[in-house]
């Protein structure tokens, strides 16, 4: 009977330790002596279930299962391990919180690996703080920049126009305010001013960027760079459009100075000269006619130089209206004067002059006597030979025999013989 108890008891001993599901005998069938046995083997059982259940959890990460009783003393060193787990978790959380001052020490490689882990994450915020910080002064550098080219956009004086590619719209433009449409018919600085306003939304050139000009002088000037962009996601075109009539006038009237007389409207002597070089380069047939105004320095003595200045005028006036407005007049001395005719013939010319030189004098309606002298020279083309000075020397010769004749049949006062 004694050997039947052992054989019970060990049987239910071996399915504690090696067996699932567990087979528990029945402890009040064996004798009196074994039974305080089975009991402390049922305890054992209890906490080697709790001691699997308990490892089970923490090895796949619970923390949060049901913990073994106190008196299981089976699971002392797992309840060891939970505590330190629960904790090193917190540790973790604070960590991904921020708080890198968390160390371990009671893990033994493992701490060392928390450890290094820390200071490391501690040391690349510290890094990523710098950078941040950087990047925070570089991001209000370039917003202050951004505000300040906005600003300063917006109080150019050129108009800056971006015209979306496909719907043809102005979609941005420096001169309206916040809260306008962008509707250049409604737009106060468009209206009336950009009278090329369809150009512009109908830009159709291929050229990557351009700039060019229209305008005239009723509706002024205005010069426009033009370059395609991206816009909103969107392909465009920026319009920068600058009024450059002020530019233009004084580019005028610079040009007037250089080029023409001021006191007669018509060509000087350096447009003359720059005028027959390019003709004589490009081998032009033309008949060159060089005028002396006759007795200018006697008007100027007796009369007043206001008066010569009238007399002047009144030669060129009359000079002009009897010539067509492509012949070359201009003013290359005090009272000498070039006249430039394309294509024609010199004894055609002579006989004009002399006409025009009759019906002047016959005309004057002045105290004193009026005349011209004049001289005709043939530039032949490619034929030619002479230079630009040999040719007014033989026009000035020509002349010279005209005033001659001029002194003789026109001017009978005492200065003019």
């Amino acid at each position: 009977m004694e050997n039947k108890n052992c054989e019970v008891l060990f049987e239910y001993l071996r399915s504690i330790l090696y067996e699932r599901p567990i087979t528990a005998p029945d402890i009040e069938a064996l004798d009196e002596p074994y039974r305080k046995l089975g009991q402390g083997l049922l305890v054992l059982q209890q906490s080697v279930e709790e001691l699997l259940t308990f490892s089970a959890d923490i090895s796949q990460g619970n923390l949060s299962g049901p913990v073994p009783s106190r008196e299981n003393m089976l699971c002392s060193n797992m309840k060891n391990l939970h505590a330190n787990l629960n904790h090193l978790t917190w540790q973790a959380k604070q960590v991904a919180a921020g708080d890198y001052s968390q160390r371990v020490s009671y893990l033994g490689d493992f701490s060392e690996a928390f450890n290094t882990l820390t200071a490391q994450l501690k040391e690349r915020e510290a890094l990523l703080k710098e950078k941040a910080e950087i990047a925070n002064k570089r991001a209000q550098v370039i917003e202050e920049y951004n505000n300040l080219l906005v600003d300063v956009i917006k109080k150019r004086e050129e108009w800056i126009l971006i015209v979306d590619a496909d719907t043809r719209d102005i979609v941005y433009c420096n001169k309206r305010k916040e809260e306008q449409q962008v509707d250049p018919d409604l737009c106060e600085f468009c209206k009336d001013r950009l009278f090329f306003r369809d150009k512009i939304l109908n830009w159709q050139d291929g050229k990557q960027y351009k700039v060019w000009e229209l305008g005239d002088e009723q509706n002024g000037y205005y010069r426009i760079t033009t370059f395609a962009t991206e816009w909103a996601g969107h392909d465009a075109f920026v319009h920068i459009v600058d009024d450059i009539t002020d530019e233009k006038k004084l580019e005028s009237n610079l040009f007037n100075k250089a080029y023409y007389d001021s006191l007669t409207g018509i060509r000087n002597r350096l447009s003359f000269e720059e005028y027959m070089e390019t003709l004589l380069k490009e081998k032009q047939i033309v008949t060159l006619c060089y005028l002396d105004l006759d007795g200018l320095k006697s008007v100027n003595d007796h009369y007043g130089h206001n008066e010569g200045d009238d007399y002047l005028c009144r030669f060129v006036s009359y000079i002009e209206n009897s010539f067509r407005s492509s012949d070359v007049f201009a003013r290359i001395g005090g009272d000498e004067f070039c006249l430039i005719l394309p294509y024609n013939d010199k004894k055609i010319v002579e006989e004009r002059l002399a006409a025009l030189l009759n019906k002047f004098v016959e005309e004057n309606d002045k105290e004193y006597p009026v005349s011209f002298s004049y001289g005709v020279v043939n530039v032949e083309g490619k034929d030619n030979t002479m230079t630009m000075d040999e040719i007014i020397k033989e026009a000035d010769a020509a002349m010279y025999q005209c005033k001659k004749a001029n002194k003789r049949d026109f001017h009978h006062t005492k200065e003019e013989r």
